[in-house]
């Protein structure tokens, strides 16, 4: 695959972690298997954009895992609303980095 055929990948996982937010999660566990087989072979700093790529889709996940437990507390939704603006802020950063020809700010990062 060539760089430019790469972060044309990049940016469709992006897209499709954010559909993920319409299509119940559907789309981002595609982009989430893109990025965990691409990451290898993919020199930098796109080798950072799948890395965090697929850390948001873990993330995340467990972010909506914790919501769905705590919402029998009601506390859930906030937690639910919390996950999906961390996950679109996410998206978001790494689509400028994206842009910039740069790698995204803090990778190894919980937070936004």
């Amino acid at each position: 695959m060539t760089p430019d055929s790469k972060t044309s990948l990049v940016r469709i996982i992006y897209v499709l972690h954010l559909a993920g937010l319409i299509t119940g999660g559907l789309t981002a566990v595609a982009g989430a298997i893109l990025a965990h087989l691409n990451a290898g072979d993919t020199p930098p700093p796109l080798r950072e954009h799948f890395r965090f790529q697929y850390r948001t889709f873990w993330i995340g996940l467990l972010y909506v895992v914790i919501a769905g437990i705590t919402t029998l507390a009601f506390v859930g939704w906030l937690v639910m609303a919390f996950a999906t603006l961390w996950w679109i802020i996410r998206c978001a950063r790494g689509l400028t980095a994206l842009n910039q020809d740069r790698a995204p700010a803090r990778i190894e990062s919980w937070g936004f």
